[in-house]
């Protein structure tokens, strides 16, 4: 379902945003050099390892530069 969206920092975008996808990799790096020694599947990781627990996307508007969670779009825009 899609929903309009309003700039809650500008308060005058109503159309133009880049919608940033973001894709968690769990990964295990080298303490010391940072270099990758071992990457996990998703569902893989271990019991020291919490997987990714962060919004699917994110919205940034293209007319000030603010990047918030989808949902601060959306109800600035149910405010108005």
């Amino acid at each position: 379902m899609s929903n309009p969206y309003l700039c809650p920092n500008c308060k005058t975008n109503r159309s133009r945003f880049n919608l940033i996808q973001q894709v968690a990799t769990p990964v295990k790096m080298d303490a010391k050099n940072g270099a990758i020694i071992e990457q996990y599947e998703e569902n893989n990781a271990g019991p020291l390892h919490m997987t990714y627990r962060g919004p699917e996307l994110r919205v940034q508007c293209a007319t000030c530069g603010l990047i918030e969670e989808e949902r601060m779009f959306i109800k600035r825009a149910q405010q108005q």
